[in-house]
């Protein structure tokens, strides 16, 4: 379905961006990865891309460094041609009560959580008009729709999201160029498994409290969201198929959000 579409995919080095790219590449598009670390760092998650038997390329891009979110970007149009699919999926969590919230933690979420799509799209946008195709997903999350309480930069990073993808959808709705976002809700990936210390802390929970009472408390099934079904639907969304759907908020959440 993608075969000779190139695909940026920010933070895919591990979990959703990983998974997402793995499916693009299992579709026969090439890809750009991007994560923190070197290229020989992410050795194995590279290789384990290519293995689908597309161009793979590596890019360390801080995604609080607009240059570098532009040299991303240049890397994948001059390297492989063109960028017909753009993946904003990077992100980083804190968990604290608004009073105790590091300002510092506040800045990085919404740099890499937000501002960083901005800087990414707003570099893809010229050259998907150029070709006259194009497909724009953020990853958002059921906190673009709702809040939890502690997460203060993160909820406020993803509704802003939100708002973004439906603006950016207007501006090129004209073009063959489609921007929607998938909110998931809570999936077992690093950065999930990474803060729930902090809410145990935060709300002073056992690690299965934190699990049953707090992550899997919100979502009515019962079960985390896998990565293969967010991964299945980015996909579907670079598809023919879905050249209508777009400013849309996707949920993926086990009915969170209905809720």
């Amino acid at each position: 379905m993608l075969t000779g579409k190139n695909a940026i995919v920010t933070g895919s080095t591990s979990g959703i961006g990983h998974g997402i790219a793995e499916a693009f590449a299992k579709s026969g598009a090439n890809l750009v990865l991007n994560g923190l670390g070197s290229q020989t760092d992410n050795k194995d998650a590279i290789a384990a891309i290519a293995a689908h038997g597309t161009k793979v390329l590596f890019s360390p891009a801080n995604m609080t460094k607009p240059d570098e979110i532009a040299g991303m970007v240049d890397l994948c149009n001059k390297e492989l041609g063109s960028v017909d699919i753009l993946v904003n999926n990077a992100g980083i969590q804190y968990v604290a009560p608004v009073e105790e919230f590091p300002p510092e933690k506040w800045d990085a979420i919404i740099a890499i959580n937000l501002t960083a799509a901005f800087h990414a799209i707003r570099h893809c946008v010229p050259l998907m008009k150029s070709k006259g195709w194009g497909r724009i997903i953020n990853t958002a999350s059921a906190h673009s729709l709702v809040a939890s309480p502690f997460k203060s930069a993160y909820v406020t990073a993803k509704h802003g999201l939100a708002g973004l993808t439906k603006t950016v959808a207007l501006e090129v709705a004209t073009n063959k160029i489609t921007c929607n976002c998938i909110s998931p809700g809570y999936v077992w990936t690093p950065l999930v498994e990474h803060q729930i210390p902090e809410t145990m802390k935060a709300r002073n929970m056992t690690k299965e409290q934190v699990i049953n009472e707090v992550l899997l408390k919100a979502q009515p099934t019962k079960e985390f969201v896998t990565i293969d079904q967010v991964a299945a639907l980015a996909l579907f969304l670079c598809s023919d198929d879905a050249a209508s759907i777009t400013g849309a908020n996707l949920s993926i959440d086990g009915g969170w959000t209905a809720e």
